[in-house]
């Protein structure tokens, strides 16, 4: 159940489009498998005004730092890192260039289905949330 003001990662999906929903299950389903005692949290947030802007679905943390995210546009969603800018990417996937965060694009449920994408996953709890000290 959501706190605090969030809204639940399942009604999220439900009201996600059905375009891409199949999409973010995968996604969630690869995150759990991957990390299954890492916490899912639905964001607050529901559906942005402009489809130009990501719609954060859930983000998954560890000892409460934030690893991973879900996010979707109309027609692709994301899985995004929370300190990607420290993930070695030998595989080309991650996108982006701000601070920290970095993207994958997902156009497909089997992108998901993809080793570099899992390996990418793996690399990010590994990882951690907590900034580098």
């Amino acid at each position: 159940m959501a706190t605090g003001g969030e809204i639940s990662v399942s009604e999220h999906l439900k009201k996600a489009p059905a375009g891409v929903r199949p999409t973010l299950l995968a996604a969630r389903r690869t995150v759990k498998a991957i990390a299954p005692k890492a916490d899912e949290i639905g964001y607050r947030g529901g559906q942005p005004r402009s489809s130009g802007y990501m719609w954060k679905i859930a983000r998954y943390a560890v000892d409460g730092a934030n690893v991973v995210g879900i996010g979707t546009f109309p027609t692709h969603s994301t899985l995004f890192f929370y300190r990607g800018r420290e993930l070695d990417d030998g595989s080309g996937l991650l996108q982006g260039g701000g601070k920290d965060m970095r993207f994958i694009t997902l156009r497909a449920p089997d992108d998901l289905e993809r080793a570099a994408v899992k390996r990418m996953v793996r690399k990010a709890f590994r990882l951690g949330g907590a900034a580098a000290k």
